[in-house]
């Protein structure tokens, strides 16, 4: 079962199918440069999960600003973040977004909206709803959207923002992706509603819950919303289901609850091939433009990592700069 074809022009529908590729491959390689030592500090890898970042963002344009998680480079992707500081970050270089000083939870662009990913479990939804009321008292119909998972909506920062949003009808959306883990602790041990969707009703907000895998339904969920936060209407909680192929992080050894058979069923939804089949059954996507598209992808890519080792490391000296707390 498919969605309906967004009202997008096939040039957008066909990017949307390059973002979610780009996110796929960047992280297939971070995990195997990490795993070879490459990279240091932890990767979270947002394998399986691409469709919401891009859904949610082609709903969105530069006046808008987002918030991301400890799984964040899909986020950075989606909204436009520069491959070659992205991974530069996360080889610990100082021509990375921090400086080769922040590593892959803490990529941020303020310059296209992007207001960081966060380490902290929750950490990112109340500095967004900060940005949403921002974005309300400039008054030129900005939005600000906070991604977070299913663990994050049991956390205090999600109830509280929720409510503030809710009474100020602050121009928000709040996107839970439900993957149905927070780290090893699977959703059902923890909630005791169904869908994270479902708590919306307490705010007198809307609540929606959609195919994660699906990213037309999801940019049909945020466009929706989006309009509604751009209208004055106030903010909505999309709960996006959705699964995340690899382990809570890269690190080898994990432990890892998740039957093989439960890993196995969700990727044969990927969303990737799920995009893939509908831009073909409109006529908009062959296999040579498939692969014209991924080479390209490849390209940038080794570029990235090229750029990423050719760059120096911060210097010790320059350890405190930057630095405004302590």
């Amino acid at each position: 079962m498919t969605s309906l074809s967004p009202n997008l022009p096939p040039d957008k529908q066909r990017e949307m199918l390059r973002q979610m590729l780009t996110i796929r491959r960047f992280e297939e390689r971070a995990s195997d440069d990490y795993r070879a030592g490459k990279i240091y500090g932890v990767v979270h890898c947002y394998i399986g999960e691409e469709a919401v970042a891009v859904g949610v963002c082609t709903a969105l344009d530069p006046r808008d600003r987002i918030i991301s998680t400890h799984r964040g480079h899909g986020h950075c992707i989606a909204k436009g973040a520069d491959l070659n500081r992205m991974m530069a970050e996360l080889y610990g270089r100082q021509t990375g977004y921090c400086k080769g000083k922040g590593g892959s939870m803490h990529i941020a662009d303020f310059g296209i909206g992007m207001l960081g990913a966060n380490g902290i479990v929750a950490g990112g939804i109340a500095i967004v709803t900060g940005a949403g009321l921002a974005a309300q008292m400039e008054g030129k119909g900005g939005v600000a959207v906070s991604f977070f998972g299913d663990g994050a909506s049991n956390a205090g920062p999600f109830h509280e923002c929720l409510n503030i949003a809710a009474t100020w009808k602050l121009p928000m959306l709040y996107v839970c992706e439900n993957n149905m883990y927070a780290a090893q602790t699977a959703a059902a041990a923890t909630h005791a509603l169904g869908d994270v969707a479902g708590r919306a009703a307490g705010y007198g907000i809307p609540g929606v819950v959609v195919d994660g895998n699906d990213a037309f339904a999801v940019y049909q969920a945020a466009n929706t919303a989006v309009a509604r936060a751009r209208a004055g209407d106030g903010p909505t909680l999309i709960e996006c289901k959705t699964y995340r192929w690899r382990g809570h992080t890269e690190r080898a050894g994990q432990p890892d609850p998740r039957e093989r058979a439960e890993v196995e069923a969700w990727q044969r939804k990927d969303p990737i091939t799920l995009l893939e089949r509908q831009l073909r059954e409109q006529g908009e996507l062959d296999d040579a433009g498939l692969r014209a598209m991924e080479g390209e992808i490849i390209g940038a890519l080794e570029a990235a990592v090229a750029f990423a080792e050719a760059s120096p490391f911060p210097l010790p000296e320059q350890a405190t700069n930057d630095v405004f707390a302590a």
